[in-house]
């Protein structure tokens, strides 16, 4: 029993992880929490279907057209919802703006997909028990993911730039960044990373268009857990939300599970409002 908690809260801590991880990237060039996160790892789950048991494409086909849909409907987001909002002087309308915009994915997926859960394919036919594919899957995703993030942001001028627009938007636009066009880059990374997210972890969470909801709930507390744009941050308090998740599932069960997730959450942001590893944001004048 404990090794069955240890895998499946594993997995879906990493799930929660990625989400957390798609809400960051998109924040970071916008200073905008687009709550349509958890509507992107919805559609991985989908579109993965869709493209596996319905359309029968490989593995290898069905992985970059489904992270390249969710991108484009990421991008879509920036256009729709995120930049009108940034030319106002009410900016925190985003919260309208980008939950309409999930409420129209999430409809928009019932009416085309239908309301009942559909299965997700077995992706590599590896692994039983508590090695089930399912259950590491998640975490492998998790580990690139971050392990990329970090090379990109690190290594790379395309991330020396993200980071330079993430800490003064308007110092790096007087340096001739192009602002805008890395802003739309972030939100098609955004899209791909919630896909992965509900890709790899869709043989746990099936593919049904309710998940999105839970997904944008479940992945904003890693985010207040862990810090505002802490992506390290977001993976451990991802991974302890799904732990502390099946075990409170398995000790007390049922809805009193859910009262124990948002008792803890409550607790931690009243004990550390910036989140277990944030910090309070200072900036140069």
């Amino acid at each position: 029993m404990l090794a069955s908690i240890l895998a499946t809260g594993l997995a879906m801590g990493a799930v929660y992880a990625l989400i957390g991880i798609t809400y960051n990237t998109m924040f970071a060039t916008s200073r905008v929490m687009s709550f349509t996160a958890g509507q992107l790892g919805m559609l991985g789950g989908v579109f993965g279907s869709l493209l596996m048991l319905r359309w029968g494409l490989p593995l290898v086909v069905a992985l970059p057209l489904t992270l390249l849909a969710a991108a484009l409907v990421g991008v879509v987001t920036e256009f729709v919802a995120v930049r009108p909002v940034l030319r106002s002087l009410e900016q925190h309308l985003y919260v309208l703006t980008t939950l309409a915009v999930a409420l129209i994915i999430q409809q928009t997926t019932a009416i085309e997909w239908g309301t009942e859960p559909a299965p997700f394919p077995r992706l590599l036919g590896l692994g039983e028990g508590v090695w089930h594919e399912k259950y590491w899957l998640p975490v492998v995703a998790c580990a690139i993911t971050i392990g990329g993030l970090e090379y990109l942001y690190r290594r790379t001028l395309l991330g020396h730039a993200f980071i330079a627009v993430a800490e003064d938007n308007y110092a790096a636009r007087a340096l001739g960044l192009p602002e805008r066009n890395l802003r739309i880059g972030s939100y098609a990374l955004a899209g791909a990373i919630g896909a992965l997210a509900g890709f790899a972890g869709g043989q746990l969470l099936l593919a049904f268009f309710a998940n999105g909801p839970l997904l944008n709930f479940y992945g904003f507390i890693p985010v207040a857990l862990g810090g505002l744009g802490n992506n390290r941050g977001a993976v451990i308090g991802g991974l302890a939300l799904g732990l502390f998740q099946q075990a409170a599932n398995f000790t007390v069960g049922g809805i009193f599970s859910s009262v124990a997730v948002f008792t803890l959450f409550i607790i931690v942001l009243l004990a550390a409002p910036q989140g277990l590893f944030g910090a309070t944001a200072s900036r140069r004048v």
